[in-house]
């Protein structure tokens, strides 16, 4: 109904927003340099809640490769989340609301927290407010490393986000060399390690990561460790080591 009233001016697509190709939705010509004012394409969002927080990292992805919604150039998004959700993109450094989301989308964008819509607005109504947040992104990154590299960096930090920032940056490391590398870290990146993780800064934060990317340059099998694969090996050996010994016959 809505594509019969404008006709030629609406193109409605049905399609999962998490998998729909919006590179290919409008022609080159809308297309600016990363370095120009953003293009004529906006994306705008009432999204459910059960996929607000991974689609808002895959697009902050996006805009970390100028890919997706962002091969157009700087595309602005204005987007609707949980009242809390939203505190936590814009949350400043000390703020209990500093988290993983905050670093993510603040080394990318300008983040923006514009208002707050009751949920009483809503039919049918949530149990909680809703948050409506601007993105525009930056024309060079506050952190100037790979994605994925600086999204291990902040998750394994705020992993354990009431400790002291060195108990979750050790995470990163293999345990027979996790206290070296962890203090080999913290110092070359000039971090206090007793900061505890809402207390540092987007630059902190540029500062391991850069550290780590020396050090995973070094090591390049260092990038790949997983602390809780790790873990779960030991368990495996112990476990294996109490079946021998339950079947050794004495």
């Amino acid at each position: 109904m809505l594509s019969d009233a404008a006709p030629g001016r609406l193109r409605i697509v049905h399609g999962d927003v998490l998998t729909y190709r919006v590179e290919k939705a409008f022609p080159n010509h809308v297309r600016r340099r990363w370095e120009d004012d953003p293009p004529n394409v906006h994306i705008i969002g009432n999204l459910p809640f059960s996929v607000s927080t991974p689609l808002i990292i895959k697009w902050l992805e996006n805009v970390s490769l100028k890919n997706g919604p962002f091969a157009y150039g700087r595309t602005k998004m204005t987007l609707t989340f949980q009242k809390e959700v939203a505190e936590r993109l814009v949350a400043t450094t000390g703020s209990k609301q500093r988290s993983r989301l905050s670093i993510m989308a603040q080394y990318l964008c300008n983040v923006e927290h514009l208002f707050t819509i009751p949920g009483k607005a809503f039919v049918p109504k949530p149990e909680v407010d809703v948050g409506v947040v601007h993105f525009t992104p930056l024309t060079q990154p506050k952190i100037q490393q790979p994605f994925k590299l600086v999204e291990k960096v902040v998750q394994n930090v705020f992993q354990f986000r009431r400790k002291y920032c060195h108990r979750g940056l050790g995470m990163l490391f293999p345990e027979a060399q996790r206290l070296e590398n962890t203090g080999k870290l913290l110092q070359l990146a000039d971090i206090d390690p007793t900061l505890r993780p809402i207390h540092l800064s987007v630059m902190h934060f540029k500062s391991l990561c850069d550290v780590y990317r020396k050090m995973c340059d070094e090591d390049p099998q260092l990038f790949t460790y997983n602390f809780r694969e790790e873990l779960t090996q030991k368990r495996r050996k112990g476990q294996e080591k109490g079946d021998d010994a339950e079947n050794c016959e004495c």
